[in-house]
């Protein structure tokens, strides 16, 4: 079968760095393709190639067998390439049909022709089954449909190759059922799909074949009914990964975090959290299950203080710390990895220096009065950056150019250094490939041992019972029970998260 696309030596430097290095790759018509490797191996870079980001410094691209020059995301757009980012790419305060058109030539210049374009995409939506509200506007959307909406734009625009980076990262269990199911459906009609993922279990179960990458090259190729996540991880990583991980049983302590029948607004003014109470103890995991939109979010920022509850108590360490600012519950050792890395947990165009000192920069040893130590403070940074494997040119690079997982190191690396009491760690491992996962589980497991207080809030069910003491099923803004960790299973969990089933 002739290739759709067929790439050959793509080479693409960065300064420091070689993200992609002699990188051949072929993709066949009506196959799903994973593209595995870990943070850094140059994956979403060889895309952003594909896809007229970037303009490789090296190698030769093919469609349909004739070689051709993709210098802009329009190029690629008008030869059948769409690409959903891990980040999506739409206008919140637009129109889900807005941004489906956004970019478009008109057939009634200089006026819109809504009318006809939102016929067309009713179609695309019976086709694919995939129902979205055309004049919903994205913000109003969960993360899930407005992945819909991305895919919409990509089909919309006839696109034969459909590129997804990390498309699960952000998806409940139902939702990656249902986006494996539309995978399917495009393949059965010739389309194909790259599947840039970190997930060993989704590659078995929807691709057909799966490259594996590291340090910018390919290491091989090779159909997923031929292999198993043992042989790919240490494909990916280079060397044995232990794919499941023991806890011991839990030693708890005095209790560090109470909250009694709190209650907040969301984004839109309506109850988000309505009378949730609950404890735990130092030496002890909380994990919080729950479809995205139920609650989970705004409960992490009224305990870190970017929220404020409009009803209820917070206590921390025995101290009533409800609605304290942010920078309060710091100084009383709280820390946070949030959901969104680059908008709360990050200044991107700071460095990977000035990043790991936020929060503490004002504090000693980094700093006597208003005299910053500069010294201390590169030592420290380039100290956290070996011992969490942040990959990076040097501490001067800036955030922004670190991918999403190396980001997301970053933060766990300034947080969990300062040796925290209570932990609020919102999906930590999104975006983490499986040897930085292990490292990252290992890391939260080990301050529990040490005595933190840990609340665990994650999409990942699986992960969400590995780890947890107990289980905390969140269901429109209340607590619908309290399970052992040890104790229940995916499904009893996932009945729970759709409000069809209360234990006893």
């Amino acid at each position: 079968m002739a290739a759709l696309l067929e790439l050959k030596g793509i080479c693409k430097y960065f300064p420091g760095v070689r993200a992609n290095d002699q990188v051949n790759l072929e993709i066949l018509p009506g196959e799903i393709h994973a593209l595995l490797g870990e943070n850094g191996a140059g994956k979403t870079t060889l895309m952003n190639c594909v896809y007229g980001l970037y303009t490789p410094d090296a190698g030769q691209i093919f469609w349909q067998g004739r070689e051709i020059k993709i210098r802009s995301i329009r190029d690629a757009i008008n030869i059948g390439i769409g690409m959903v980012h891990q980040h999506f790419m739409l206008v919140h305060n637009l129109t889900v049909l807005e941004n489906i058109m956004l970019g478009l030539l008109s057939s009634r210049e200089p006026f819109l022709d809504k009318k006809r374009v939102a016929t067309e995409v009713t179609e695309l939506m019976q086709a694919y089954g995939l129902q979205v509200e055309l004049d919903a506007q994205i913000w109003q959307l969960p993360v899930g449909v407005q992945q819909r909406v991305e895919i919409l734009k990509a089909l919309y625009r006839k696109a034969r190759l459909l590129i997804l980076d990390e498309p699960t990262a952000v998806l409940t269990p139902s939702e990656v059922k249902e986006l494996f199911r539309v995978l399917r459906q495009l393949t059965d009609r010739g389309q194909a799909v790259i599947l840039i993922t970190h997930k060993l279990d989704e590659v078995m179960a929807v691709a057909h074949r799966v490259t594996v990458m590291r340090d910018g090259k390919v290491v091989q190729t090779l159909p997923t009914s031929g292999t198993d996540k043992q042989t790919l991880a240490r494909l990916m990583v280079g060397r044995d990964i232990t794919l499941e991980m023991t806890r011991t049983p839990a030693r708890t302590g005095e209790v560090i975090l109470e909250v009694e029948d709190l209650h907040a607004l969301n984004n839109r003014g309506l109850p988000a959290l309505r009378g949730v109470s609950f404890r735990i103890h130092r030496g002890e995991i909380l994990g919080i299950a729950g479809v995205a939109g139920n609650g989970q979010t705004e409960l992490a920022e009224v305990l870190t203080g970017l929220r404020p509850a409009t009803a209820g108590r917070v206590r921390l360490k025995g101290r009533d710390v409800t609605n304290y600012p942010p920078r309060a519950l710091y100084n009383l050792n709280l820390a946070h990895i949030p959901e969104d890395r680059q908008r709360l947990g990050l200044i991107l165009d700071f460095s990977l220096e000035e990043n790991t000192m936020l929060g503490v920069y004002y504090r000693r040893p980094y700093a006597r009065g208003i005299k910053v130590q500069h010294d201390i403070i590169k030592n420290h940074a380039a100290r956290l950056i070996k011992e969490y494997d942040v990959r990076a040119p040097g501490i001067s690079t800036r955030a922004r150019f670190l991918s999403g997982g190396n980001q997301q190191k970053l933060i766990l690396a300034r947080e969990l250094d300062r040796q925290p009491d209570l932990l609020i760690a919102v999906q930590p491992t999104r975006g983490l490939d499986i040897g930085a996962t292990e490292f990252v589980q290992q890391q939260i497991l080990a301050h529990r041992e040490r005595g933190a207080a840990i609340l665990y809030i994650s999409t990942e069910l699986e992960e969400i019972m590995k780890l947890s003491d107990i289980i905390a099923v969140f269901y429109e803004g209340q607590i619908v029970g309290l399970l052992e960790g040890d104790q229940v299973d995916l499904e009893t969990i996932g009945l729970m998260m759709a409000g069809s089933r209360r234990p006893a």
